[in-house]
């Protein structure tokens, strides 16, 4: 059991010591040809749309509030009252309930014309949001086939690397 145990010890402590032997280095190699690759995509834009409309606007045209209609009536109505009667109770009576009924139609009348429904019409902007739908194309990357070592190798990247690419090279040796 100590002997299994020690074997894989030292089975990991060698794996371990190989992968610490490898070297990396970086080099350059000549571009032979880059491709720019490009995707067609929709694309959609906000864009404000705007437009006028004609709204109507309830108003009340407020008038000078007078209490000359309610006076008059009143004395109107009591002169009408006391006219009517044939002698001095009843056109007591009379003259109170004419003042009375003149009062209220000539409040009646100061309501009515106080406030008149005036219509009027108002421009108003309205804006919405509406989205224009397009095509476009884009740039994805570059395919790049390199010879590096007389072999020709391709790898798609996203930038235009130029005449060189740098390359990352690892040596590791076989066990």
């Amino acid at each position: 059991m100590k002997i299994k145990i020690a074997v894989s010890i030292a089975t990991i402590m060698g794996l371990a010591g190989s992968s610490a032997l490898a070297e990396t280095t970086f080099e350059y190699a000549q571009v032979i040809e880059s491709q720019p690759i490009y995707q067609v995509v929709e694309v959609s834009t906000p864009q404000e749309q705007c437009w006028e409309e004609e709204l109507a606007v309830d108003r009340y045209a407020e008038r000078n509030r007078s209490n000359t209609p309610i006076l008059v009536s009143t004395l109107i109505g009591g002169a009408i009252g006391n006219a009517v009667g044939h002698n001095k109770s009843n056109q007591r009576v009379g003259a109170v309930l004419g003042a009375m009924l003149g009062h209220s139609i000539g409040r009646d009348i100061i309501r009515q014309s106080d406030r008149q429904d005036v219509r009027e019409y108002q421009t108003v902007q309205r804006c919405d949001t509406v989205y224009q739908q397009h095509e476009e194309e884009r740039l994805v990357g570059y395919d790049v086939t390199y010879l590096f070592n007389g072999e020709e190798f391709s790898i798609r990247i996203e930038s235009d690397p130029g005449d060189r690419i740098r390359l990352r090279v690892s040596v590791q040796p076989v066990l």
